[in-house]
Order: C-alpha cells, then sequence, then structure tokens
C-alpha cells in the first residue's frame, strides 16, 4: 500500500511512524525529502508526491515561480533523474488543466495558480491523481479515481469506486470498479406539497437528501413535514419563487468564490462602493497568500513536512 499526504491532511500527523510502516509494507509519503525515492514493487516505480504548497516547496525544489505548475515540473524533474528500467507510476494531488471540479475539494489556489497542465507527467507509464472527487479520465495515462464516498451533494451524480490499472501492456488497461453505495444521495426542488406528493421521488425515501423548498412562504415545521416521507434529509434550503432577494446565508453566496474576491468586495462594502484598486488587490492577494502559509505552518495542514526547513532530496 502507498500512500502520499494531501492538502486536506497533517503531513506530520500522517507520516508519524512511516518509517516502522514502510517494512509492514506500508509506504507513506508526506515530506518534500521523499520526493525522488519511489517505492520499488518489481519492475515498477511508484512515486507518491506529497502535495507540496509552492510558496513553502518552490525555492528548495529550484521552481521558476511559486505555482503549483512550476512545483509539480520541479518535481517530476527528480522523478525523472532517478528513473530505471522498467515503468513509472506518479501518485500526485492537483488540479489538472480539463478536469471538472465539485464543491467539496478545498481551494488550493491563490490568484489563479492552482491549475496544472496535464504534459507535467509526461514520461511517467501513468499518474493517479487525487484532490479532484469525481472519477475522471483527462488522458490515456492521466486519471483521477475520484474519492471513494461522496463528500457533499454536489456529488450526488457521481460513480464513486476505484480504479484497478493494469500495466502490462504497451498503453494501460484500466478498470473501473465501483464501490457498494449504502445509502445513496438524492437532491431534490419544488414546493412542499409537490414534493411530498410526487411519486417521481420514491427513491429518495432511503436516500440521503438536500430539499430545496420553492414555496412563496417558508411553510411551518417544514423539516419536520420533509422528513415525514425523506427522513433521511440533512439538508434543508428555502428559494422562494418570484422572491427579490433569495433567502440564502451569506456564506453560502460566497462559498464558491475566491478569498481574494470576498475581501476586495468588503473593502468596497466599507468604503461605499469605492472598489479596491489595482495597488489594493495585489496587496490583498500577497496578504491572503500569507495566511494559507501561516495557517499551514501553525496547523501543518496539507504542508509536507520539512518543507519549511527547505529539505532537500533524500
Amino acid at each position: 500500500m502507498v500512500l502520499s499526504s494531501g492538502n486536506h491532511d497533517s503531513a506530520v500527523r500522517l507520516g508519524f511512524a512511516s518509517g516502522l510502516l514502510e517494512r509492514a509494507g506500508v509506504h507513506v509519503r508526506t515530506s518534500l525529502a521523499d520526493v525522488g525515492r519511489p517505492v520499488l514493487l518489481g519492475d515498477v516505480a511508484v512515486h507518491a508526491l506529497p502535495y507540496l504548497e509552492p510558496a513553502l516547496v518552490a525555492d528548495p525544489l529550484g521552481a521558476p515561480e511559486r505555482t503549483h505548475a512550476a512545483v509539480l515540473r520541479a518535481a517530476m524533474d527528480r522523478v525523472r533523474a532517478v528513473a530505471r528500467p522498467g515503468r513509472t507510476v506518479v501518485m500526485a494531488h492537483a488540479f489538472v488543466t480539463g478536469a471538472a471540479t465539485s464543491e467539496s475539494e478545498r481551494d488550493i489556489s491563490v490568484g489563479g495558480v492552482s491549475v496544472v497542465p496535464a504534459d507535467v507527467f509526461d514520461g511517467a507509464d501513468y499518474a493517479a491523481l487525487g484532490h479532484l472527487h469525481g472519477r475522471q479520465q483527462v488522458t490515456e495515462r492521466v486519471r483521477y479515481s475520484g474519492s471513494p464516498v461522496a463528500m457533499s451533494f454536489s456529488e450526488h451524480r457521481h460513480t464513486k469506486g476505484a480504479l484497478l490499472v493494469d500495466l502490462s501492456a504497451p498503453q494501460p488497461r484500466v478498470e473501473e470498479v465501483d464501490a457498494p453505495v449504502e445509502r445513496a444521495l438524492a437532491v431534490l426542488r419544488g414546493t412542499l406539497e409537490e414534493l411530498l406528493a410526487d411519486p417521481r421521488h420514491e427513491a429518495a425515501e432511503s436516500a440521503w437528501c438536500q430539499v430545496t423548498l420553492t414555496d412563496p412562504v417558508r411553510p411551518l415545521g417544514a423539516m419536520e413535514r420533509v422528513q415525514r416521507r425523506f427522513p433521511h434529509t440533512l439538508e434543508l434550503r428555502f428559494q422562494p419563487e418570484g422572491a427579490h432577494v433569495p433567502l440564502r446565508p451569506y456564506a453560502s453566496r460566497v462559498e464558491a468564490r475566491a478569498e481574494v474576491d470576498v475581501c476586495c468586495d468588503f473593502l468596497g462594502h466599507v468604503r461605499g462602493g469605492r472598489a479596491a484598486g489595482a495597488d489594493e488587490r495585489a496587496l490583498i492577494l500577497e496578504a491572503v497568500g500569507a495566511s494559507r502559509v501561516e495557517r499551514g505552518l501553525a496547523d501543518d495542514e496539507g504542508v509536507a513536512d520539512g518543507a519549511a526547513r527547505g529539505v532537500g532530496a533524500a
């Protein structure tokens, strides 16, 4: 088993006792020093790249700029430098150009520097990618297996599972292995009476449900009445049809927006509509980036152990 830390993980905690675990066949890669140190499985070299925060690892890796693309290119240079006869599999955590996102992935970008082109992984026989939760193929050799379970209702149309990859042929043969679904997700929308009466929603009666009510007036006891038919309802939303101002909490209105844009909007709001200028936006962008790095150093969330100290390749 080969594991690598992602941007949701504490690299230090995940990597604890990795040396001991490796003797039992569980290989955990969490630090910058692990880049270029493959796990050898017969004639296959598996390079598990941990999530690498550009602001912390660009200089130690010798990357020309602090972007995810530049950092991963530099990491792949280390992988190619130790290439050996046989096949190479790369595991990486990135948002690759052409892939589709969902609402439940944590943003890893500051100023639009998160996107990585697929050709970064040229030379690898197969690139097994993490970060995006939907199973998808970027190229014949670059794929996301997706998360094994749904992480939000935005993934209710996903088919979850794993990918079984056969590297014995010149082109990798990939078989999709679907995961068992203990309880499906359902996203329902309509008036309360429509949802309670419509027979088309019968399958949702046993599912985890997100329900959006469109009644012009919010019904009394809405959640209790919804749960009489859909007992596993987890989220109830209200979007009255014809209302001038949607009844949505502030958090939901900004959840899909970049941190920099939220900060600039707030600045314009408190200044009576005078928007942030180019210099102010650049300063806010710098502050947001510094805040991300500071949070990473404080709680080790998604930061490769040793990166802040400039640890090189082993």
